[in-house]
Protein backbone atom coordinates (compact mmCIF):
# COMPACT_ATOMS: atom_id res chain seq x y z
CA UNK A 1 0.00 0.00 0.00
CA UNK A 2 1.24 3.35 -0.99
CA UNK A 3 1.84 6.09 1.78
CA UNK A 4 2.93 9.67 1.89
CA UNK A 5 5.93 10.25 2.27
CA UNK A 6 6.12 14.17 2.60
CA UNK A 7 3.82 17.19 2.46
CA UNK A 8 4.88 20.87 1.21
CA UNK A 9 3.07 23.76 0.38
CA UNK A 10 3.77 26.68 -1.48
CA UNK A 11 1.59 29.97 -2.00
CA UNK A 12 -0.09 29.93 -5.43
CA UNK A 13 -1.72 32.35 -7.58
CA UNK A 14 -5.79 32.40 -7.73
CA UNK A 15 -8.03 32.73 -11.20
CA UNK A 16 -9.35 36.45 -9.80
CA UNK A 17 -9.39 38.25 -6.80
CA UNK A 18 -11.32 38.74 -3.42
CA UNK A 19 -13.95 41.26 -3.30
CA UNK A 20 -15.76 42.82 -0.44
CA UNK A 21 -20.23 42.04 -1.17
CA UNK A 22 -20.95 44.66 1.43
CA UNK A 23 -19.08 47.46 -0.03
CA UNK A 24 -20.49 46.68 -3.57
CA UNK A 25 -23.38 46.57 -2.72
CA UNK A 26 -23.75 49.53 -0.48
CA UNK A 27 -22.40 51.53 -3.75
CA UNK A 28 -18.75 51.44 -3.83
CA UNK A 29 -17.45 53.09 -7.05
CA UNK A 30 -15.35 51.42 -9.84
CA UNK A 31 -11.93 53.12 -10.94
CA UNK A 32 -10.84 50.89 -13.90
CA UNK A 33 -10.50 47.76 -12.49
CA UNK A 34 -10.41 48.62 -8.44
CA UNK A 35 -13.04 49.75 -6.22
CA UNK A 36 -12.79 53.35 -4.50
CA UNK A 37 -13.32 53.77 -0.67
CA UNK A 38 -13.02 51.72 2.10
CA UNK A 39 -13.99 48.01 3.36
CA UNK A 40 -16.77 47.11 5.27
CA UNK A 41 -16.42 43.47 5.77
CA UNK A 42 -13.57 42.12 8.52
CA UNK A 43 -10.54 40.70 6.82
CA UNK A 44 -9.95 43.17 3.82
CA UNK A 45 -7.51 45.68 3.08
CA UNK A 46 -9.12 47.13 0.18
CA UNK A 47 -12.45 46.76 -1.42
CA UNK A 48 -11.04 44.50 -4.73
CA UNK A 49 -8.07 42.57 -3.77
CA UNK A 50 -6.07 39.69 -5.33
CA UNK A 51 -6.87 36.46 -4.52
CA UNK A 52 -4.27 34.15 -2.49
CA UNK A 53 -4.19 30.68 -3.05
CA UNK A 54 -1.87 27.62 -1.72
CA UNK A 55 -0.67 24.42 -3.16
CA UNK A 56 -0.15 21.55 -1.15
CA UNK A 57 1.96 19.12 -2.46
CA UNK A 58 1.70 15.45 -1.81
CA UNK A 59 5.34 13.24 -2.35
CA UNK A 60 4.12 9.25 -2.30
CA UNK A 61 6.70 6.68 -1.35
CA UNK A 62 7.05 5.70 -4.78
CA UNK A 63 8.09 9.17 -6.35
CA UNK A 64 4.37 10.25 -7.38
CA UNK A 65 3.29 14.03 -6.23
CA UNK A 66 0.25 14.71 -6.70
CA UNK A 67 -1.76 18.50 -5.53
CA UNK A 68 -4.89 20.07 -4.54
CA UNK A 69 -4.94 24.16 -3.78
CA UNK A 70 -6.45 25.85 -1.06
CA UNK A 71 -8.49 28.72 -2.00
CA UNK A 72 -11.71 30.84 -0.82
CA UNK A 73 -14.51 32.09 -2.90
CA UNK A 74 -14.39 35.66 -4.42
CA UNK A 75 -17.14 37.05 -1.74
CA UNK A 76 -15.45 35.64 1.75
CA UNK A 77 -16.82 36.68 4.69
CA UNK A 78 -20.35 37.28 3.05
CA UNK A 79 -23.48 35.20 3.84
CA UNK A 80 -22.17 33.43 6.68
CA UNK A 81 -18.35 32.24 4.76
CA UNK A 82 -15.51 31.99 6.76
CA UNK A 83 -13.19 35.22 6.38
CA UNK A 84 -10.67 36.52 3.78
CA UNK A 85 -7.84 33.64 3.45
CA UNK A 86 -4.30 34.22 4.12
CA UNK A 87 -1.81 31.49 3.00
CA UNK A 88 0.47 32.29 4.96
CA UNK A 89 -1.51 31.82 7.94
CA UNK A 90 -3.01 28.39 6.44
CA UNK A 91 0.85 27.08 5.91
CA UNK A 92 1.27 27.89 8.99
CA UNK A 93 -1.61 26.12 10.23
CA UNK A 94 -1.03 22.83 8.14
CA UNK A 95 2.77 23.12 9.20
CA UNK A 96 1.50 22.17 12.50
CA UNK A 97 -1.64 20.33 12.62
CA UNK A 98 -2.00 18.66 9.15
CA UNK A 99 1.37 17.58 8.16
CA UNK A 100 2.10 15.26 11.61
CA UNK A 101 -1.47 13.80 11.08
CA UNK A 102 -0.44 12.47 7.27
CA UNK A 103 2.66 11.51 7.06
CA UNK A 104 3.50 7.47 6.59
CA UNK A 105 -0.29 7.50 6.35
CA UNK A 106 -1.66 4.18 4.12
CA UNK A 107 -3.72 5.81 0.89
CA UNK A 108 -6.01 3.05 1.00
CA UNK A 109 -8.89 5.20 2.39
CA UNK A 110 -9.82 8.72 0.89
CA UNK A 111 -13.06 8.83 3.11
CA UNK A 112 -11.22 7.95 6.38
CA UNK A 113 -8.37 10.44 5.88
CA UNK A 114 -10.73 13.50 5.01
CA UNK A 115 -12.66 12.62 7.97
CA UNK A 116 -9.68 12.84 10.45
CA UNK A 117 -8.28 16.11 8.80
CA UNK A 118 -12.26 17.22 9.45
CA UNK A 119 -12.03 16.27 12.90
CA UNK A 120 -8.52 18.46 13.88
CA UNK A 121 -9.11 21.31 15.97
CA UNK A 122 -6.87 24.45 16.50
CA UNK A 123 -7.07 27.15 19.07
CA UNK A 124 -9.17 29.20 17.06
CA UNK A 125 -11.47 26.09 16.11
CA UNK A 126 -11.82 23.58 12.59
CA UNK A 127 -8.97 24.36 10.11
CA UNK A 128 -10.62 27.39 7.16
CA UNK A 129 -12.73 26.14 4.58
CA UNK A 130 -10.01 26.60 2.28
CA UNK A 131 -7.21 24.22 3.86
CA UNK A 132 -9.88 21.90 4.29
CA UNK A 133 -10.47 21.96 0.60
CA UNK A 134 -7.19 22.22 -0.66
CA UNK A 135 -5.70 19.21 1.57
CA UNK A 136 -8.95 17.03 0.87
CA UNK A 137 -7.69 17.82 -3.07
CA UNK A 138 -4.37 16.46 -2.66
CA UNK A 139 -5.79 13.81 -0.57
CA UNK A 140 -8.26 12.25 -3.04
CA UNK A 141 -5.51 12.75 -5.57
CA UNK A 142 -3.13 10.93 -3.81
CA UNK A 143 -5.73 7.85 -3.13
CA UNK A 144 -6.24 7.65 -7.16
CA UNK A 145 -2.64 7.94 -7.98
CA UNK A 146 -2.15 4.88 -5.27
CA UNK A 147 -4.60 2.70 -7.17
CA UNK A 148 -3.90 3.64 -10.32
CA UNK A 149 -7.36 5.49 -11.32
CA UNK A 150 -9.05 8.85 -11.91
CA UNK A 151 -10.26 10.76 -9.13
CA UNK A 152 -13.84 10.24 -10.49
CA UNK A 153 -13.57 6.76 -9.68
CA UNK A 154 -12.13 6.92 -6.59
CA UNK A 155 -15.50 8.64 -5.68
CA UNK A 156 -17.88 6.65 -7.79
CA UNK A 157 -16.02 3.65 -5.53
CA UNK A 158 -16.17 5.02 -2.50
CA UNK A 159 -19.29 7.07 -2.46
CA UNK A 160 -21.58 3.62 -4.58
CA UNK A 161 -22.97 6.41 -6.77
CA UNK A 162 -24.54 5.22 -9.68
CA UNK A 163 -23.72 8.03 -11.79
CA UNK A 164 -22.01 7.04 -15.39
CA UNK A 165 -18.87 9.03 -15.38
CA UNK A 166 -19.94 10.88 -18.31
CA UNK A 167 -19.13 15.21 -18.84
CA UNK A 168 -22.21 17.04 -17.61
CA UNK A 169 -23.24 19.82 -18.49
CA UNK A 170 -21.22 23.30 -17.89
CA UNK A 171 -22.29 26.69 -16.64
CA UNK A 172 -20.39 29.59 -17.35
CA UNK A 173 -19.80 33.65 -16.01
CA UNK A 174 -19.20 36.74 -17.85
CA UNK A 175 -17.92 38.56 -14.94
CA UNK A 176 -18.63 42.40 -15.66
CA UNK A 177 -17.98 41.80 -19.37
CA UNK A 178 -21.48 40.52 -19.81
CA UNK A 179 -22.10 41.33 -23.66
CA UNK A 180 -18.61 40.02 -25.51
CA UNK A 181 -18.46 37.18 -23.04
CA UNK A 182 -22.25 36.34 -23.63
CA UNK A 183 -21.18 36.10 -26.88
CA UNK A 184 -18.15 33.82 -26.45
CA UNK A 185 -21.04 31.22 -24.70
CA UNK A 186 -23.30 31.47 -27.33
CA UNK A 187 -20.34 30.46 -30.16
CA UNK A 188 -18.89 27.49 -28.13
CA UNK A 189 -22.28 26.20 -27.48
CA UNK A 190 -22.15 26.81 -23.36
CA UNK A 191 -25.15 24.61 -22.10
CA UNK A 192 -26.09 27.24 -18.81
CA UNK A 193 -24.91 31.13 -19.42
CA UNK A 194 -24.22 33.80 -18.66
CA UNK A 195 -24.22 33.83 -14.87
CA UNK A 196 -24.04 38.50 -15.64
CA UNK A 197 -22.91 39.36 -11.98
CA UNK A 198 -25.63 41.39 -11.24
CA UNK A 199 -23.95 42.47 -7.80
CA UNK A 200 -25.35 46.33 -7.85
CA UNK A 201 -28.64 47.13 -8.09
CA UNK A 202 -28.12 51.30 -10.00
CA UNK A 203 -25.70 49.58 -12.41
CA UNK A 204 -26.73 46.40 -13.37
CA UNK A 205 -30.30 46.02 -11.99
CA UNK A 206 -31.89 49.54 -12.54
CA UNK A 207 -34.10 50.85 -9.93
CA UNK A 208 -36.94 48.94 -10.54
CA UNK A 209 -35.10 45.90 -12.29
CA UNK A 210 -35.16 47.59 -15.67
CA UNK A 211 -31.38 47.25 -16.43
CA UNK A 212 -31.96 43.43 -16.20
CA UNK A 213 -34.85 43.35 -18.53
CA UNK A 214 -33.26 44.82 -21.18
CA UNK A 215 -30.01 42.49 -21.08
CA UNK A 216 -31.98 39.91 -21.47
CA UNK A 217 -33.94 40.74 -24.32
CA UNK A 218 -30.58 41.50 -25.80
CA UNK A 219 -29.18 37.86 -24.59
CA UNK A 220 -32.66 36.44 -25.71
CA UNK A 221 -32.06 37.83 -29.30
CA UNK A 222 -28.11 36.81 -29.51
CA UNK A 223 -28.65 33.44 -28.48
CA UNK A 224 -31.33 33.41 -31.66
CA UNK A 225 -28.56 35.30 -33.91
CA UNK A 226 -25.84 33.35 -32.89
CA UNK A 227 -26.31 29.95 -32.01
CA UNK A 228 -24.36 27.44 -33.34
CA UNK A 229 -27.00 25.01 -34.24
CA UNK A 230 -30.55 25.05 -35.49
CA UNK A 231 -31.04 22.86 -31.72
CA UNK A 232 -28.98 25.19 -29.25
CA UNK A 233 -30.90 25.46 -26.52
CA UNK A 234 -29.16 26.50 -23.05
CA UNK A 235 -30.67 27.35 -20.04
CA UNK A 236 -30.38 31.33 -18.85
CA UNK A 237 -29.11 31.29 -15.23
CA UNK A 238 -28.25 34.64 -14.21
CA UNK A 239 -26.90 35.74 -10.41
CA UNK A 240 -28.67 38.60 -9.04
CA UNK A 241 -26.63 38.66 -5.23
CA UNK A 242 -29.73 39.42 -3.19
CA UNK A 243 -30.51 42.47 -5.73
CA UNK A 244 -34.03 41.89 -6.68
CA UNK A 245 -34.76 42.04 -3.32
CA UNK A 246 -33.05 45.14 -2.27
CA UNK A 247 -35.15 47.15 -5.34
CA UNK A 248 -38.31 45.81 -4.14
CA UNK A 249 -37.96 46.33 -0.76
CA UNK A 250 -37.84 42.96 0.19
CA UNK A 251 -41.23 42.14 -0.41
CA UNK A 252 -41.72 38.62 -1.68
CA UNK A 253 -44.52 38.99 -4.19
CA UNK A 254 -43.23 41.79 -5.88
CA UNK A 255 -40.04 40.07 -6.56
CA UNK A 256 -42.22 37.04 -7.94
CA UNK A 257 -43.94 39.35 -10.25
CA UNK A 258 -40.91 40.93 -11.12
CA UNK A 259 -39.49 37.34 -11.77
CA UNK A 260 -42.50 35.73 -13.59
CA UNK A 261 -41.65 38.92 -16.25
CA UNK A 262 -38.40 37.78 -16.71
CA UNK A 263 -38.89 34.37 -17.44
CA UNK A 264 -41.45 35.97 -19.88
CA UNK A 265 -38.71 37.97 -21.73
CA UNK A 266 -36.17 34.76 -21.44
CA UNK A 267 -39.17 32.23 -23.65
CA UNK A 268 -38.41 29.90 -25.19
CA UNK A 269 -35.18 29.80 -23.14
CA UNK A 270 -35.42 28.50 -19.34
CA UNK A 271 -34.64 31.09 -16.67
CA UNK A 272 -33.17 30.25 -13.42
CA UNK A 273 -32.25 32.89 -10.64
CA UNK A 274 -29.47 32.36 -8.36
CA UNK A 275 -29.89 34.78 -4.90
CA UNK A 276 -32.68 36.78 -5.64
CA UNK A 277 -33.11 37.69 -2.00
CA UNK A 278 -30.57 38.09 0.75
CA UNK A 279 -32.72 37.70 3.97
CA UNK A 280 -29.89 38.61 6.31
CA UNK A 281 -29.75 34.45 8.20
CA UNK A 282 -30.01 30.89 7.14
CA UNK A 283 -33.18 30.62 8.98
CA UNK A 284 -34.96 33.95 7.29
CA UNK A 285 -33.62 32.76 4.18
CA UNK A 286 -35.25 29.58 4.18
CA UNK A 287 -38.59 31.08 5.22
CA UNK A 288 -37.90 33.61 2.55
CA UNK A 289 -37.55 31.04 -0.33
CA UNK A 290 -40.16 28.86 0.84
CA UNK A 291 -42.68 31.58 0.09
CA UNK A 292 -41.17 32.59 -3.02
CA UNK A 293 -41.00 29.62 -4.47
CA UNK A 294 -45.03 29.18 -3.59
CA UNK A 295 -45.84 32.60 -5.07
CA UNK A 296 -44.26 31.89 -8.67
CA UNK A 297 -46.05 28.45 -8.44
CA UNK A 298 -49.08 30.61 -8.21
CA UNK A 299 -48.20 33.01 -10.83
CA UNK A 300 -47.50 29.53 -12.95
CA UNK A 301 -43.95 30.87 -13.62
CA UNK A 302 -41.95 28.76 -14.33
CA UNK A 303 -38.54 30.14 -13.10
CA UNK A 304 -36.49 27.90 -11.18
CA UNK A 305 -34.51 29.30 -8.07
CA UNK A 306 -30.79 28.65 -7.16
CA UNK A 307 -29.74 28.99 -3.09
CA UNK A 308 -26.28 30.31 -2.75
CA UNK A 309 -25.78 32.50 -0.25
CA UNK A 310 -26.37 31.18 3.77
CA UNK A 311 -26.53 27.67 2.26
CA UNK A 312 -23.04 27.48 2.98
CA UNK A 313 -21.81 23.82 5.13
CA UNK A 314 -23.68 20.65 4.11
CA UNK A 315 -25.46 20.50 7.28
CA UNK A 316 -27.44 24.02 5.64
CA UNK A 317 -27.85 22.57 2.72
CA UNK A 318 -29.83 19.69 4.13
CA UNK A 319 -32.10 22.11 5.74
CA UNK A 320 -32.65 23.85 2.58
CA UNK A 321 -33.76 21.10 0.84
CA UNK A 322 -35.64 19.64 3.66
CA UNK A 323 -37.63 22.78 3.84
CA UNK A 324 -37.72 22.62 -0.39
CA UNK A 325 -36.14 26.27 -0.31
CA UNK A 326 -34.89 25.83 -3.41
CA UNK A 327 -35.23 24.19 -7.41
CA UNK A 328 -30.79 24.22 -7.67
CA UNK A 329 -28.65 24.12 -4.42
CA UNK A 330 -25.72 25.50 -5.50
CA UNK A 331 -22.40 23.52 -3.78
CA UNK A 332 -20.44 26.26 -3.64
CA UNK A 333 -16.82 23.65 -3.37
CA UNK A 334 -14.56 25.65 -1.44
CA UNK A 335 -17.26 26.71 1.31
CA UNK A 336 -18.30 23.16 2.04
CA UNK A 337 -14.63 23.04 3.23
CA UNK A 338 -13.35 19.63 2.15
CA UNK A 339 -14.24 18.33 -1.13
CA UNK A 340 -15.75 14.52 0.92
CA UNK A 341 -18.35 17.28 2.35
CA UNK A 342 -18.88 18.66 -1.68
CA UNK A 343 -19.43 15.52 -2.80
CA UNK A 344 -22.09 14.33 0.33
CA UNK A 345 -23.81 17.56 -0.31
CA UNK A 346 -24.21 16.57 -4.23
CA UNK A 347 -25.40 13.26 -3.57
CA UNK A 348 -28.21 14.55 -0.61
CA UNK A 349 -29.17 16.73 -3.41
CA UNK A 350 -29.79 14.40 -5.91
CA UNK A 351 -30.92 11.79 -4.00
CA UNK A 352 -33.50 14.52 -2.74
CA UNK A 353 -34.82 15.19 -6.67
CA UNK A 354 -33.43 18.55 -6.13
CA UNK A 355 -30.62 19.97 -9.19
CA UNK A 356 -27.00 19.72 -7.65
CA UNK A 357 -25.20 22.26 -9.09
CA UNK A 358 -20.92 21.54 -8.69
CA UNK A 359 -20.28 25.38 -8.58
CA UNK A 360 -17.66 27.60 -6.17
CA UNK A 361 -16.17 30.55 -7.74
CA UNK A 362 -14.19 32.45 -10.38
CA UNK A 363 -11.70 33.03 -7.64
CA UNK A 364 -10.19 29.34 -7.37
CA UNK A 365 -7.35 27.69 -9.27
CA UNK A 366 -7.14 25.05 -12.11
CA UNK A 367 -6.50 22.53 -10.09
CA UNK A 368 -9.07 23.30 -7.73
CA UNK A 369 -11.29 23.42 -11.13
CA UNK A 370 -10.01 20.14 -12.58
CA UNK A 371 -10.70 18.16 -9.29
CA UNK A 372 -14.49 19.62 -9.23
CA UNK A 373 -14.88 18.25 -12.76
CA UNK A 374 -13.94 14.93 -11.51
CA UNK A 375 -16.60 14.80 -8.71
CA UNK A 376 -19.18 16.52 -10.28
CA UNK A 377 -19.50 14.00 -13.19
CA UNK A 378 -18.80 11.23 -9.98
CA UNK A 379 -22.29 12.76 -8.74
CA UNK A 380 -24.12 13.11 -11.39
CA UNK A 381 -24.14 16.96 -10.91
CA UNK A 382 -27.23 18.77 -12.88
CA UNK A 383 -24.04 21.47 -14.10
CA UNK A 384 -20.55 22.19 -12.84
CA UNK A 385 -18.85 25.51 -13.09
CA UNK A 386 -16.20 26.49 -16.00
CA UNK A 387 -13.51 28.47 -13.34
CA UNK A 388 -11.26 29.93 -12.28
CA UNK A 389 -11.75 33.27 -13.87
CA UNK A 390 -13.60 35.61 -15.43
CA UNK A 391 -12.69 35.19 -19.41
CA UNK A 392 -15.12 32.43 -20.21
CA UNK A 393 -12.34 30.49 -22.25
CA UNK A 394 -10.14 29.59 -19.66
CA UNK A 395 -12.49 28.15 -17.42
CA UNK A 396 -14.35 26.65 -20.21
CA UNK A 397 -11.30 24.27 -21.22
CA UNK A 398 -9.56 24.03 -18.47
CA UNK A 399 -13.49 22.08 -16.55
CA UNK A 400 -14.66 20.85 -19.99
CA UNK A 401 -11.10 19.16 -21.12
CA UNK A 402 -11.21 17.49 -17.61
CA UNK A 403 -13.82 16.14 -18.17
CA UNK A 404 -13.81 14.89 -21.37
CA UNK A 405 -10.23 13.28 -20.98
CA UNK A 406 -11.47 11.43 -17.76
CA UNK A 407 -14.52 10.23 -19.73
CA UNK A 408 -12.43 9.04 -22.61
CA UNK A 409 -9.67 7.11 -20.10
CA UNK A 410 -12.84 5.45 -17.73
CA UNK A 411 -14.44 4.60 -21.35
CA UNK A 412 -11.03 2.77 -22.94
CA UNK A 413 -10.51 0.97 -20.14
CA UNK A 414 -13.49 -0.51 -19.76
CA UNK A 415 -13.53 -1.81 -23.87
CA UNK A 416 -9.97 -3.38 -22.55
CA UNK A 417 -11.72 -4.83 -19.94
CA UNK A 418 -14.08 -6.24 -22.02
CA UNK A 419 -12.24 -7.16 -25.18
CA UNK A 420 -9.85 -9.15 -21.97
CA UNK A 421 -13.21 -10.91 -20.88
CA UNK A 422 -14.77 -11.95 -24.17
CA UNK A 423 -11.03 -13.05 -24.95
CA UNK A 424 -10.98 -15.64 -22.14
CA UNK A 425 -14.30 -17.34 -22.72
Amino acid sequence: MKRIADVITVPVRTGFYADDQSAIRAGAKRDGFRYIGEPLTPGFISIRQPGEALSVLMVLDDGQVVHGDCASVQYSGAGGRDPVFSAERAAADIAEFVTPLLLGRALDSFRELTAEIDAVRTERGILHTAIRYGVSQAILGAVAAARGVTMAEVVQQEYATDAPLLPVPIYAQTGDDRYLNADKMILKGVDVLPHALINTVEEKLGARGEVLEGYLRWLVARIDELRPSADYRPRIHIDTYGTIGLAFGGEVGAVADYLAGLARICAPYELAVEHPIDAGSRTAQIERYVELRKQLRSRGASVRIAVDEWCNTIDDIRLFVEAGAADIIHVKTPDLGGVNDTIEALLLVRSAGLEAYCGGTCNETERSAQVSAHIAMACGASQVLAKPGMGVDEGLMIVGNEMARTAALVNARSLSAETTRNTSR
